[in-house]
């Protein structure tokens, strides 16, 4: 019954759209997003559909390597030579939302997409873009099946506690002749792992990272100090050493693909990357994390990747028009995850059986994300979310795990360093 509702969505839907662009007048609209191979091909499936239902528009593709596209970002929206639909993480939207065009009253109900999934896109209450995934860097891991048989553990593993992770982790470690590891038995110390882990382990553990009025970060806590110690148990029991494995020694996604890691703390969106650099890798599946404390799985998630529209498009109404298409109807939708290869923003995808097992048959490792998607809560509006995450929290954390500071002091640093990109 679910899948009629859909379709009936779905049609009506296509109906409106078509009535909003059936002029004779030739449209014609640029878009720009990052290269990525997966993504761009999803992405012109999507302009293939969306043109040849609207002859009259026409929509060029432009990519950009990532940093470039930064850079372009940052370059071009101020000076007025832009793209009228723009490719975005959802995260950096509100940044740029003076730049952009908010989407129209009544287009589509923000809540038909995951909570953690829209939120960069909402700006003092204003929509500026709609998500196309659900970037997800913590609740599940990477676990290597060979490696888990060769130690005579349980594949795959139903962890309840962290203990349990803990005791398979250090039995999965291995050692070269002079001592050093040369396995990861839990690979969680490169830089999003190390952010997202914290930020999770806070909530979890039955705290905030955020003040009351969401004006302030609170990481000097009870709930951040056990996290870190949590880290630190996971460290000096053998199951990772952060100095040898870290962002920059033996990152997790290539150390994963090249046996060097059992299990690895990594977005599902690694996936995509390692089977296509190693093709003939062996079995593998992703698996829930336990929580750190005794409630929900509760974990803090950027908004990903989606469409947004410049505000100086002439032809904005057009342009939001596809937003929608893209972004709204399920089918669309469905395509652009399968073909990229990540989680649906859109909840209709996950909650439908039909889709649901359509996108499993295509992208089974996500089997174990899916029902996680609920607890997701978007990370906040930060003044600049990656010095908060990659010159602040990260290296303060590993050198925490490194046992050049002490946990008192990298929770003090943290709360300072963070609190001052404020001013």
């Amino acid at each position: 019954m679910k899948r009629v509702v859909f379709f009936v969505i779905a049609a009506a839907f296509l109906l409106s759209s078509m009535t909003v662009v059936a002029q004779d007048a030739p449209v014609n609209l640029r878009m720009w997003v990052h290269q990525e191979a997966n993504f761009n091909t999803a992405t012109q499936n999507l302009i293939d559909a969306y043109t040849a239902l609207h002859p009259n528009v026409t929509i060029e593709l432009q990519t950009f390597e990532y940093d470039l596209f930064i850079q372009t970002l940052q370059t071009s929206l101020p000076a007025g030579d832009n793209a009228d639909i723009l490719g975005l993480f959802g995260s950096w939207t509100c940044s740029y939302a003076d730049r952009l065009a908010p989407m129209p009253e009544g287009l589509v109900d923000p809540s038909v997409f995951f909570e953690a999934a829209v939120g960069g896109y909402i700006c003092d209450d204003q929509v500026y873009g709609l998500p196309q995934e659900f970037n997800m860097e913590y609740g599940t891991v990477l676990v290597n099946q060979a490696m888990f048989e060769t130690a005579g553990l349980t594949f795959p593993p139903a962890w309840t506690t962290f203990e349990e992770l803990r005791s398979d982790a250090v039995a999965l470690a291995q050692h070269g002749g002079d001592g050093l590891m040369t396995v990861a038995g839990y690979h969680f110390t490169n830089q999003d792992a190390i952010a997202f882990g914290f930020l999770a382990g806070i909530l979890q553990n039955g705290g905030d990272y955020w003040n009351e009025d969401r004006t302030a970060f609170t990481f000097n806590t009870d709930a951040a100090r056990t996290t870190l110690e949590e880290m630190i148990s996971l460290v000096e029991s053998g199951a990772v050493d952060p100095v040898l494995f870290n962002d920059s020694a033996n990152w997790s996604g290539s150390a994963f693909f090249t046996n060097q890691a059992a299990i690895a703390l990594i977005g599902p969106w690694a996936v995509a990357f390692g089977l296509s650099d190693f093709p003939d890798f062996g079995a593998f599946d992703y698996v829930a994390l336990p929580s750190f404390g005794s409630g929900d799985p509760l974990f803090a998630a950027d908004s990903g990747w989606g469409i947004t529209v410049a505000g100086n498009s002439p032809h904005a109404d057009i342009a939001w028009d596809f937003v929608q298409f893209a972004t709204s109807d399920p089918a669309n939708a469905l395509g652009w995850n399968i073909t990229s290869g990540t989680i649906p923003a859109l909840r209709a995808v996950v909650d439908d059986e039909a889709m649901r097992g359509e996108l499993l048959a295509a992208l089974p490792w996500l089997d174990a994300n899916l029902p996680l998607l609920q607890y997701g809560r978007y990370i906040g509006h930060m003044p600049d979310r990656d010095l908060v995450f990659y010159d602040i929290i990260y290296p303060y954390i590993l050198d925490t795990l490194q046992g050049l500071m002490t946990v008192d002091e990298a929770l003090l640093f943290i709360e300072e360093d963070a609190n001052a990109s404020f001013e």
